[in-house]
């Protein structure tokens, strides 16, 4: 009878099944372990790798006092207050599973699932929801997911309203997103549409310069676990535990050696990124009220007191 393979092979070779995408044939040879037993030991070492790092480094802030916190990041970092994370949705290639018709078609022409993640100002998932078909909308994804439904019954302990720095303006705490998402009290998006004001195109560049710690939180997800870069060819169920594992992996290199695991160069410069000062396409979703005072009052903090003097020359860039 084979002996059983040692914890630490295991690991081993999930951590370079992940980092290199290299499959699964490829890795029995290098390991003496057949393809077979590899589709099984992948999966398990990923729900471990989650279950242990998980409550340690992706762990959702539970009051006040830790959303305070990373709104104090953004702020210095980003210059964007009241800010509690960037949102967005990455299409994880996979190959089609059997029987599934066009549920995991999307409008790239690949089969996909869906990661949304909210991320911090230091690159870190705070939250993911992972298992949406291709097909669905970054939209449609949000409405059905427990972040939404936990920020409806106010169960996210945001902070409440305050004034924003320097400012009398007060406003609500608050997620960027980008226009797939519906504009909210909570959730804040570029203005749509062409011919902007240049103070809506300057709250636009603002948004969109903070909301780019989502992108490039996605990007080195993908740079640094290559198994990303190609379609995962295994079950729906195992994508997702090899998703939450790599999302876990990459907090914990984010917080235990962020220079080595991310230097500077990896992310994207800013004169790169079109920072909505170019107007974005409208969508037919007529914005809450509450919720367009609440953009309105941002746009003006950032004209005025909010402003910073370099926004002025990014505009160059676009």
């Amino acid at each position: 009878m084979r002996k059983a393979i040692p914890p630490e092979q295991r690991l081993s070779v999930t951590l370079r099944h992940l980092a290199t995408g290299e499959s699964k044939t490829s890795l029995g040879y290098s390991y003496r372990i057949s393809p077979n037993l590899l589709s099984s030991v992948v999966p398990e070492v990923c729900e471990a790798l989650y279950a242990a790092l998980q409550p340690l480094y992706m762990k959702m802030p539970t009051n006040e006092e830790e959303w305070l916190r990373i709104q104090a990041e953004f702020h210095s970092l980003w210059q964007f207050p009241n800010c509690c994370g960037a949102l967005d949705g990455k299409r994880v290639l996979i190959a089609k599973p059997p029987k599934s018709g066009s549920t995991y078609y999307d409008y790239k022409c690949h089969f996909s699932s869906i990661l949304l993640a909210l991320v911090d100002a230091k690159l870190r998932f705070i939250y993911v929801d992972v298992g949406s078909a291709g097909r669905a909308s970054d939209g449609g994804v949000w409405e059905k997911c427990s972040l939404k439904r936990a920020l409806d019954r106010d169960l996210v302990k945001f902070p409440p309203h305050k004034s924003l720095p320097f400012s009398q303006k007060a406003c609500p705490s608050v997620i960027l997103a980008d226009d797939a998402f519906p504009l909210t009290t909570s959730l804040m998006k570029p203005y749509p549409g062409r011919g902007l004001t240049h103070e809506k195109r300057m709250f636009n560049y603002r948004l969109s310069r903070a909301r780019r710690t989502s992108e490039n939180a996605f990007g080195i997800l993908s740079a640094k676990f290559r198994i990303f870069k190609q379609p995962i060819n295994t079950s729906p169920e195992n994508i997702n535990s090899i998703i939450l594992a790599a999302c876990s992996l990459h907090n914990f290199l984010r917080t235990r050696s962020p220079n080595t695991y991310a230097p500077a160069e990896m992310l994207e410069p800013e004169d790169h990124c079109n920072g909505g000062m170019i107007g974005l396409l409208p969508i037919p979703r007529r914005p809450q009220n509450d919720a367009a005072v609440v953009r309105d009052t941002f746009m003006a903090y950032f004209n005025g007191e909010g402003r910073v003097p370099w926004q002025e020359q990014m505009s160059l860039f676009h």
